[in-house]
């Protein structure tokens, strides 16, 4: 992000000064009702419904699904927006076509032109930024949109959308003051992207009560519901640091093998889900295929669209540096199982979080062999160190404390041996510091 008065930085100070922003403030920034979404879309002409989309909803993988989904559909020739959030480094990073930031240009000028209706209707900035994303995507007249909602799916101002299919990755503990204390109510916000009569697909089973969840609201709907799993055989092969090698069917189709640049198990759920909807689209001839784009899309997930963030390797080391955003009980967890496959002698953790999640539960599924370097990023909601510290010690996790996240990676790589790991992670926020 500039450090200057440029237009775009002049754009950006207003959309965070003037505007409730969840990443910065937390659940106090959320609104339980589409009404300025939906007043937007019409001060803009419905630029949603001048694009095709795919709605993505769910507790972990979103991010991953959607940018995977947006490689094999960029790979195959089609223009691609994706709407994801939060950022990490620039405000652009949200919305992209072909793996193309918006420029700073076309901020500048949605702000410019919007302002009086922004302070007028107190738009919040996820609002105002969802709205920014379809002009854009419907100026450019882009073949899809792969969207992902930002919290929830039944309140979350995305769900204006009318898609061609809606996916719902997994159910899990995270926002539960907002979403609901049952995994059940939490997957009926989450079922709230369910539209009439469009098919939806759930990338894992998870139990009677969130299934249940689906199925009513599916039923409601009258819209075709299916799990990855009955569409899709999917088999996991070698995997690295920088990627796994899987193999697949659909349906009736001849089996492949494909190598995805994306490491960890928890992206299994997530490829399967993407290869679903993928084949389920051209099914219902929305779109045309290739098998060798499709692994072409696969090898360069990184590279086509941007993704960053999700069990990256920055440095290979000697030590390794690696970094993941999971900032939830069950993403953490995976982290966790990952971690324990590797080879190291020791294990260096820069942690930090935010001070609305369930430390309780996040503590409580870390390694406890690591070596913690506790940090506070710079937002309002962090934790700070020296409170973190304290909590951790309950759960046996022992550290130090640190006046940055770059101070406490620069202690991490003071101590590490060449024959260790260190790990950066627990926060979006944590991470966007050091990439």
């Amino acid at each position: 992000m500039k450090k200057n008065n440029s237009p775009y930085q002049e754009a950006l100070d207003f959309l965070y000064a003037q505007l409730p922003m969840f990443q910065r403030q937390g659940s106090t920034a959320f609104k339980k009702t589409l009404d300025n979404s939906w007043r937007l879309s019409e001060r803009l002409g419905t630029p949603e419904k001048k694009f095709r989309s795919v709605h993505i909803a769910g507790t972990n993988g979103k991010g991953s699904t959607t940018h995977v989904l947006a490689a094999l559909l960029q790979a195959q020739g089609y223009k691609v927006g994706v709407y994801s959030s939060p950022h990490y480094k620039d405000f652009r990073e949200r919305i992209k076509i072909n793996g193309q930031y918006i420029s700073e240009e076309e901020v500048v000028n949605f702000v410019g032109e919007q302002k009086e209706f922004i302070l007028g209707q107190q738009l919040s900035f996820f609002e105002l930024t969802v709205g920014m994303a379809f002009h854009y995507f419907a100026q450019q007249k882009v073949d899809w949109a792969i969207i992902e909602t930002g919290l929830g799916g039944r309140l979350d101002s995305t769900n204006i959308i009318s898609p061609e299919l809606s996916l719902i990755t997994n159910i899990g503990w995270d926002h539960s003051d907002i979403l609901g204390e049952s995994l059940g109510l939490i997957a009926g916000e989450k079922a709230g992207i369910i539209k009439a009569q469009t098919p939806v697909i759930i990338g894992e089973r998870q139990g009677e009560e969130i299934a249940q969840a689906f199925a009513q609201k599916a039923k409601a709907e009258q819209a075709p519901l299916y799990y990855a799993e009955e569409l899709v055989q999917l088999n996991k092969g070698e995997e690295n640091v920088l990627g796994g090698h899987y193999n697949y069917q659909y349906k009736d189709l001849a089996a492949a093998d494909i190598f995805l640049d994306l490491a960890g198990d928890f992206q299994f759920f997530n490829l399967r889900l993407a290869l679903a909807a993928l084949h389920l689209m051209q099914e219902k001839q929305l779109i045309e295929l290739s098998e060798e784009k499709i692994k072409f899309a696969l090898a360069n997930i990184r590279s086509l669209t941007g993704f960053m963030g999700r069990w990256q390797l920055l440095e290979e080391g000697p030590p390794m540096l690696l970094c993941d955003s999971a900032h939830n009980v069950d993403g953490l967890r995976y982290l966790g199982q990952m971690l324990a496959k590797m080879e190291y002698a020791q294990l260096h953790f820069v942690f930090g979080m935010v001070r609305d999640k369930s430390t309780e539960k996040i503590l409580a599924a870390l390694p406890k062999a690591a070596n913690y370097y506790f940090a506070a990023a710079q937002i309002p909601r962090a934790k700070p160190a020296d409170q973190l510290l304290q909590e951790a010690a309950n759960f046996g996790l022992k550290g130090t404390t640190h006046e940055s996240v770059a101070a406490a990676l620069a202690a991490a790589k003071a101590m590490a041996q060449k024959e260790d790991v260190i790990f950066v992670g627990g926060s979006i926020f944590v991470v966007a510091e050091i990439l």
